[in-house]
């Protein structure tokens, strides 16, 4: 097993290796952020992909420096979510509201700066060049961000998958490679998989079915639910 010097050195290598690559995913995660939140009724569906492709990126990096664990873990994690947002395809996003959009915007904003890794001479770089999208940690602090703000801390298989990676990732990075911002994505994916728990996201196959603590949760309501004439 690489010791915790070897490992930070490899994931810092990726993070100052890759400058142009970080602004692109800083401007991609701004531009989706933008059209899921402000279009209303998205699809679950692209809405999921988007959510995903970022994760590969970070699975490719990590192959490419030759660290076959985040290779795996990061192109496992974006292929199961892709399968379970294609379960979703008729189902609509809609925005969080209460402490989980709070907690999700608290999260995407600390993925997007994530000041650990990178060299820069300015603080200002951080907006831009952090190796969001590149390494595991920033990444997934702002997926998870963007899936409490949008909405499928509501499917349990997506929150369960995503909140326990970021739950590893979190605790590895804290206590193992001394990086104690990680805490922070601890405790965002425990937020992730919490809520879950209470806000679930519309039944695919029966959307019309009533929840137990009243009627359906209409933010991620399936076409399926509407009467027919």
């Amino acid at each position: 097993m690489p010791t915790a010097d070897q490992i930070h050195f490899g994931l810092s290598e990726i993070a100052n290796s890759w400058p142009y690559l970080a602004i692109f995913w800083h401007v991609y995660f701004l531009v989706i952020a933008v059209l899921l939140v402000f279009r209303a009724g998205s699809s679950a569906r692209i809405c999921g992909l988007l959510l995903s492709l970022p994760l590969f990126s970070v699975g490719t990096l990590a192959w490419m420096a030759k660290n076959p664990f985040n290779g795996m873990v990061f192109t496992a994690l974006g292929m199961v979510l892709l399968v379970v947002s294609s379960i979703y395809s008729r189902i609509n996003t809609s925005v969080s509201t209460g402490w989980t959009l709070g907690a999700g915007i608290l999260m995407s904003g600390f993925g997007f700066v994530y000041p650990h890794f990178i060299v820069t001479e300015s603080y200002i770089e951080y907006l831009y060049s952090a190796p969001t999208g590149l390494i595991p940690c920033p990444t997934l602090s702002v997926v998870i961000g963007l899936s409490l703000i949008l909405g499928w801390h509501r499917s349990r298989s997506w929150s369960y998958v995503l909140g326990t990676t970021g739950l590893f990732y979190g605790i590895y990075g804290a206590t193992y490679l001394g990086v104690t911002l990680d805490w922070v994505l601890f405790v965002g994916a425990l937020l992730l998989i919490w809520s879950s728990t209470w806000k679930k996201l519309a039944d695919p196959a029966r959307s019309d079915r009533v929840d137990e603590n009243g009627p359906p949760d209409k933010a991620l309501q399936s076409d399926a639910a509407k009467p027919r004439r």
